[in-house]
C-alpha cells in the first residue's frame, strides 16, 4: 500500500477536472478563495502527457510559491486524458505537488482518503489520430491502459487500522449519475466498441465499492469527476458528489 501523509493540511477540497489548467487551479485555491493549511485533491483529467516533461516543471516552478505562501498541497489522481506512467512512477512528486498511483491512501485533516483513477475516453478514436488542438498528432495522447482496473489485493492489504472513510476516482459506480448512454451515441459511431467497454468501466468501479463494504470500511463520502457535470446524492449510506470541470468541494467533518 502506498500512503501519503499531510499532518499539516486542516482541510481537504477534492476538484474536478482541469484538463491541464494548472496555473488556474492553483490561483483559484490560494488567491480566489484565499485557501490556507488546505489539500487539494484532482479527481483525474489532470492532463498529464500532452506536453513534453520539462513543461511540467516549468508550470510547478511558477506556481510553487503561491503554494508555499499559502501551506496548500495538490495531490494528482489519474483520469483517462493523462499518461497512466505519470502516476504508476509518480514522475510528477514535489512535497506540495504529486502524482499518485491508484490505490494510494491518503491522509489528511482526520481523513482517510482512497484515490482510484481511470475511465475511457469517448474520444479515443480520434485521440489515436489527432492532438489535443486537432492537429496530426506527433505524440501519443491517447494510452491504452487508461480504463479502472479492479485490484482487490490493494484494498486488502489496506491495515485494519487505516479505515476508509473517503474515495476520490475519476469514473464513479453504476449507480450514479450519469447514466444514460445519449451523448455516447455520436461517438459510438465511430467507434463500435465504446458502450461495451464503458458499461465494463462502471462494473469495475462496482466491484471496486463492492470489496470496500465488503472489508468494512466506512465509507461515508465518494467524489469523481470524468462527466463535466454536478450533482449529488446519499444511496445506501454513502454520499456520491459528481465534480464538474474545476468545481471544488470540501470533504466535510463526521
Amino acid at each position: 500500500m502506498k500512503k501519503f501523509d499531510y499532518p499539516e493540511a486542516k482541510m481537504v477540497v477534492v476538484c474536478g477536472d482541469i484538463h491541464g489548467d494548472f496555473r488556474s487551479l492553483v490561483f483559484k485555491l490560494c488567491l480566489q478563495y484565499s485557501l490556507i493549511d488546505t489539500l487539494l485533491i484532482v479527481a483525474g483529467d489532470c492532463g498529464f502527457g500532452f506536453d513534453k516533461p520539462a513543461y511540467y516543471v516549468t508550470v510547478y516552478n511558477q506556481i510553487a510559491g503561491l503554494l508555499r505562501k499559502a501551506n496548500n498541497w495538490v495531490v494528482f489522481v489519474r483520469g483517462n486524458h493523462d499518461d497512466p506512467s505519470y502516476f504508476a512512477e509518480q514522475r510528477i512528486n514535489y512535497a506540495r505537488w504529486r502524482t499518485v498511483p491508484d490505490y494510494s491512501v491518503i491522509q489528511a485533516a482526520g481523513h482517510n482518503i482512497l484515490c482510484i483513477g481511470g475511465a475511457i475516453s469517448v474520444d479515443r478514436v480520434q485521440r489515436m489520430k489527432y492532438d489535443a488542438r486537432g492537429n496530426f498528432k506527433s505524440i501519443a495522447t491517447y494510452w491504452q491502459d487508461e480504463a479502472p482496473v479492479f485490484r482487490p489485493e490493494e484494498i486488502e492489504s489496506i491495515p485494519s487500522e487505516i479505515q476508509i472513510d473517503t474515495v476520490v476516482s475519476h469514473t464513479a459506480p453504476s449507480c450514479c449519475e450519469l447514466c444514460s448512454h445519449d451523448g455516447l451515441q455520436s461517438w459510438a459511431e465511430w467507434d463500435p466498441e465504446l458502450l461495451k467497454d464503458v458499461a465494463e468501466e462502471r462494473e469495475t468501479m462496482d466491484k471496486i465499492e463492492r470489496c470496500i463494504r465488503e472489508h468494512g470500511h466506512p465509507v461515508q463520502e465518494w467524489f469523481y469527476g470524468h462527466f463535466h457535470q454536478s450533482w449529488a446524492s446519499t444511496l445506501d449510506g454513502i454520499r456520491f458528489s459528481m465534480l464538474d470541470i474545476m468545481e471544488f468541494k470540501e470533504i466535510l467533518r463526521h
